[in-house]
């Protein structure tokens, strides 16, 4: 006759190993409470030695059964409060992450109403925002900054996880914040120069702008070359109506012209030196379109480092000791019985 072997669990370690210390509880308790008896019993009764047989765990090795067993439910009960813990399989779980830039212009053009918004007229900042907004709520797991740019660039966040400060310090900026004129080159240089130390193949541009560099002290061509040498991917979007816009009591009229002031050749030339793309966006919802594209091309899922997990053993020895505990109750009364 053959026993099926049955495979325990080995265990890689303890959780909260310090609860071991608990284990000599009892022994030291049982040294220190006999000494303070008194030197004679209070009260004799005919059957006080069978009692003191079975509280102090002399006489017979079956009287002794009940206090072994409670000792050993008390061992196993410490080695289940210090958590043992077994390696599961090695998994890979998906890891997201892009290094990502935005660059946002806050000249003055971007003031201009020639947006729509819930029905409503709005500037184009406004519309940027909003568009902007939505798409990092689909980026978790990436790094983003934030660069705005104007007579000069700036960084307003570094490159971060934390999305919602981001989207914070994008919705305080304010036209004109930078100053009113358009340094184009000097955003590209200044993302170029962020993203330089991070991992290859995951250094990402987007730049919003609604103008032609007249600022700035880098020429876009050559900030363009140098994201290039760094690796710098970028997508640009030339954003703006058809025209510029005058409000006259509340409502917008359009003014020719406007469509003109977007470098959209420029641009072109950047995202193709740079392996990016080259939007246009003329209203809202093209740009919503435009950033959920940018999505596809910059996806944010990949293959993370294989981890092993860790799982949970206490049940065993806490079971065992509930079971010791039961059996040692039970023949305490049957030895009292």
């Amino acid at each position: 006759m053959t026993w099926p072997l049955v495979a325990l669990p080995v265990f890689d370690g303890l959780a909260w190993p310090w609860w071991l210390l608990a284990l000599p509880a009892p022994w030291l308790l049982r040294w220190l409470l006999p000494a303070r008896r008194g030197e004679g019993a209070a009260l004799k009764v005919p059957y006080g030695a069978r009692l003191d047989a079975i509280a102090g765990g002399t006489g017979p090795a079956h009287a002794r059964g009940p206090g072994v067993l409670a000792w050993l439910a008390w061992a196993l009960l410490c080695v289940a409060a210090a958590r043992p813990q077994q390696l599961g399989d090695a998994v890979q779980p998906p890891q997201t992450g892009r290094d990502l830039m935005l660059a946002v212009d806050l000249s003055g053009s971007m003031g201009d109403e020639d947006m729509a918004l819930g029905g409503q007229p709005v500037d184009r900042l406004t519309a940027a925002k909003a568009v902007i907004a939505d798409f990092l709520d689909r980026r978790e797991g990436d790094r983003v900054g934030l660069i705005v740019f104007g007579d000069r660039a700036f960084a307003l966040t570094p490159l971060t996880r934390d999305l919602d400060s981001v989207r914070e310090q994008l919705d305080d900026t304010v036209v004109g914040l930078a100053g009113r004129a358009t340094a184009l080159g000097d955003a590209i240089g200044l993302a170029a120069k962020r993203l330089r130390a991070q991992p290859p193949n995951e250094r990402v541009l987007v730049l919003l702008t609604d103008g032609v560099n007249t600022a700035g002290q880098l020429d876009p061509a050559k900030a363009a070359r140098l994201a290039r040498d760094a690796g710098v991917r970028i997508h640009t979007i030339a954003f703006g109506g058809e025209g510029d816009t005058l409000s006259v009591f509340g409502l917008p009229i359009r003014m020719p012209g406007g469509d003109d002031s977007v470098d959209e050749a420029g641009l072109q030339r950047i995202a193709a030196l740079t392996g990016g793309k080259a939007f246009r966006a003329r209203d809202t919802e093209q740009l919503a379109g435009i950033y959920a594209e940018i999505d596809r091309l910059e996806p944010v899922k990949q293959p993370g480092p294989q981890v092993r997990p860790r799982i949970e053993r206490y049940p065993l020895p806490l079971g065992a000791a509930f079971a010791c505990g039961l059996l040692a109750l039970a023949t305490a009364r049957r030895r009292f019985a």
